[in-house]
């Protein structure tokens, strides 16, 4: 099942149900974060709700994308109350890759750079039996709900920023009841969007690389993901003409880390489970443009798609101006 929030022409806010190239408008909720709280509150599936509340009024997908009224899979009204993390050297990549990383992550760990520690200890300890922590992969945060953009939003970067390359990944999407347990509302496509240049300067840099904008959507996956996820990250032109492309895997028959021990690590922090939060949370991929000498220029667009989350996530590269800031003291 796939589920997408959007506006209707009265800009009033709808989820629904996406059925190829048709939503289908659940009745009676406005949003996916109200949907959730009331699977969460009467302990009913989400999948089984939202079935139960679609409707008989139905809008063409296409129709709703050009008119600018798609939003994000999930948000909270409140953009403070959305965490945006991540996890990264989680993902083994294609055979070829995998190859050549478990070269170089053998022998002796003390010649191996920080990175590759971390990925080996990933693959060493990244799968542990349900129920039991593994080792604990990379973390990073990346902003609030504010720093979300929805399918057909330009990507923000700001004119300080040394390069802004896409990272196709899935990402969690949660919220936490009243209980304070977290509940997984389900899987979506996103480009986590960092600078690459910033962090090859120097690995503690890392935190400062993360600190962007992130595009997610268009589309909310239900259920468990695939245990074998692909898909295609390209970059168009100012043309609309593709420049790069190349295939991407995800899904943990990919990954060196099951998603249960990458959630394990989130929200074993109490920060985390603070009832009615709203956490976004990527984990990591192998594919990279910038891997490949690719600079993405103001104009260009990130297209990441994968069959499985429907249609295609699109946004286009913009720079924006800042100012310096300087504090003013009381």
């Amino acid at each position: 099942m796939l589920l997408v929030q959007f506006k209707k022409e009265n800009g009033e806010r709808r989820v629904g149900l996406l059925e190829q190239d048709t939503i289908r408008e659940l009745e009676g909720v406005a949003t996916t974060y109200a949907l959730a709280q009331e699977a969460i509150r009467s302990k009913t599936s989400l999948a089984q709700l939202a079935q139960s509340k679609a409707g008989a009024q139905t809008h063409a997908y296409a129709d709703v994308l050009a008119g600018g009224r798609l939003l994000t899979p999930l948000d909270h009204e409140d953009s403070a109350h959305t965490y945006v993390c991540g996890t990264g050297l989680t993902h083994l990549g294609s055979a070829d890759t995998r190859d050549a990383m478990h070269k170089k992550i053998g022998g002796d760990v003390e010649t191996l750079s920080d990175s590759m520690k971390m990925f080996r200890m990933g693959v060493e300890g990244g799968k542990p039996a349900s129920g039991t922590p593994g080792v604990q992969p990379e973390w990073f945060y990346k902003g609030d709900g504010s720093i979300v953009a929805a399918n057909g939003e330009a990507l923000k970067m700001p004119d300080f920023a040394l390069d802004g390359g896409e990272e196709p990944e899935i990402a969690g999407l949660y919220v936490i009841g009243d209980d304070g347990q977290p509940y997984r509302v389900g899987f979506a496509i996103g480009n986590e969007f960092s600078d690459h240049v910033t962090e090859r300067q120097n690995y503690l840099y890392l935190a400062h690389s993360k600190l962007r904008v992130c595009g997610l959507g268009p589309a909310l996956l239900v259920g468990e993901l695939p245990q074998h996820v692909s898909g295609v990250s390209r970059i168009l032109d100012k043309e609309g003409k593709v420049r790069w492309e190349k295939a991407f895997v995800s899904g943990e028959q990919n990954m060196s880390h099951t998603i249960e021990n990458l959630e394990y690590h989130h929200f074993k922090y109490g920060l985390f489970n603070r009832p009615g939060d709203v956490h976004i949370h990527f984990f990591g991929t192998a594919t990279l443009s910038v891997a490949d000498n690719i600079s993405v220029q103001a104009g260009e667009t990130f297209e990441i798609e994968s069959p499985a989350f429907g249609p295609a996530l699109r946004n286009k590269l913009e720079v924006i101006e800042t100012k310096y800031a300087k504090v003013n003291a009381l």
